[in-house]
């Protein structure tokens, strides 16, 4: 059962969508940052049970990030939020071991269908 959420995104105003795309039913415990390098420290100290994760970022991208957190813990569940749908990205990513890809804006249908197949992965 996903308990913990981090949020990884530059744009406040992204996070915050994200977020409102949650089930309100659920009580999770949401923690946020706002580049990659902040993103890869929080996952560190707080161990999520999902991580939704932008790739397009200052400091470090998202690529890039995924490419630690994925180092750090290969079982992590990392959801992709992005603007850039290009085939090549996609690819990248799931290459890296990305559970699915989103595009921004997300809708509460799709950030509700993918947690539902990493709750799947979790059980």
């Amino acid at each position: 059962m996903i308990k913990k959420i981090l949020i990884v995104d530059d744009s406040p105003i992204a996070r915050q969508i994200l977020k409102k795309c949650l089930p309100d039913d659920r009580d999770f415990a949401l923690f946020e940052a706002g580049d990659g390098k902040v993103g890869v420290e929080k996952y560190l100290e707080v161990n999520p049970d999902v991580t939704f994760m932008d790739l397009t970022m200052p400091v470090m991208d998202g690529v890039e990030a995924l490419a630690k957190i994925k180092e750090i813990n290969p079982r992590a569940l990392v959801i992709v939020s992005t603007a850039d749908i290009q085939s090549k990205t996609i690819g990248e990513v799931a290459k890296l071991g990305a559970l699915t890809v989103l595009k921004k804006p997300p809708s509460k249908e799709t950030v509700q269908k993918a947690l539902k197949k990493a709750e799947e992965q979790l059980q």
